[in-house]
């Protein structure tokens, strides 16, 4: 019984390995970019399972860029520091001290992202949107208002992302940019993931979240969307199904698939090992969104043709 059990088990895994070659096949090469945040980044072992994912795509073949965020890091140290986080209409409110707080947050947080990459036998090097000039900002107002020193990237220089991808590395970029002057700008990290991923000409850009997807109706967990045009995102921006964070997250993901990135994916990051089985599995997880020249339900479609 257990021998039988035992070769049950590993036919298993030669089925899952089976059933990831076509994807293996499809991406090896392309850039793909992991905007990594929420819960995925506070849970130690979800940070591990994310961080093995990305080094297994990499050596795999795929082209992997990270770009991370610490808003939960930085709230905590802005409160140590004996000041109260601030907030207009979700985006933080970053002035002189808030903004010296947030570069060493992150600066922090990517260099930990870096060890954990490296300790597992791929290469990575941290960035931040400053070094080689790669993230030019303006002022970002949220509804008119001024929030101090948050930025819109308006240029993204891909030389150091494209030299270090070509010197085998895992970049690992913080999302810190500057404007005209050269001052330093704290730039939402989905923003950043969303630049990065049009002009690096990405095959996927993937948002880890604390959410399962994109939901029809979100009081309804049974009307999770697999896939979606990006007529359809539009059509449930426009009907007012999609509200709070999710709604500037899907209008960047709208904004990515019309540049040319071929799927854009969001994933519940509380998932473990959520990327490998959104990329390699046939059902995936979270929800995809794709152009509207592309074929829906491509995954059993592919399958069918291959």
């Amino acid at each position: 019984m257990t021998e039988e059990k035992n070769e049950f088990s590993y036919l298993q895994k030669a089925e899952v390995l089976v059933e990831a070659l076509p994807y293996i096949q499809r991406f090896n090469r392309k850039v793909i970019v992991v905007k990594y945040g929420g819960s995925a980044m506070v849970d130690e072992d979800l940070k591990k399972k994310v961080i093995q994912d990305v080094v297994l795509l990499k050596m795999i073949g795929f082209k992997p860029i990270i770009v991370h965020g610490g808003g939960k890091e930085i709230s905590k140290w802005v409160t140590k520091s004996g000041m109260e986080p601030q907030f207009i209409n979700g985006l933080r409110v970053t002035d002189e001290p808030t903004m010296e707080i947030a570069q060493m947050v992150l600066n922090k947080v990517n260099k930990g992202l870096v060890s954990m990459i490296n300790e597992l036998g791929a290469k990575a090097v941290g960035v931040s949107g400053q070094d080689g000039d790669m993230l030019k900002c303006e002022k970002k107002l949220s509804a008119g208002q001024d929030i101090g020193f948050v930025g819109n990237v308006v240029k993204v220089d891909t030389k150091i992302l494209e030299d270090l991808i070509r010197d085998d590395f895992i970049p690992v970029v913080c999302p810190i940019g500057f404007d005209e002057t050269y001052h330093a700008f704290n730039i939402n990290a989905d923003d950043a993931a969303c630049a990065i991923a049009k002009a690096m000409h990405a095959e996927k850009l993937a948002f880890l979240t604390d959410v399962e997807g994109i939901y029809r109706d979100y009081n309804d967990k049974k009307s999770l969307i697999s896939e979606l045009s990006t007529d359809e995102a539009e059509d449930l921006i426009n009907s007012g199904a999609i509200q709070g964070g999710m709604l500037p997250k899907l209008h960047n993901c709208i904004d990515a698939i019309k540049v040319g990135v071929s799927r854009v994916h969001i994933l519940d990051g509380r998932i473990p090992h959520c990327l490998l089985l959104e990329i390699f599995t046939h059902k995936g997880v979270g929800t995809a969104i794709l152009s509207k020249e592309a074929h829906k339900f491509y995954h059993e479609s592919e399958m069918k043709e291959g």
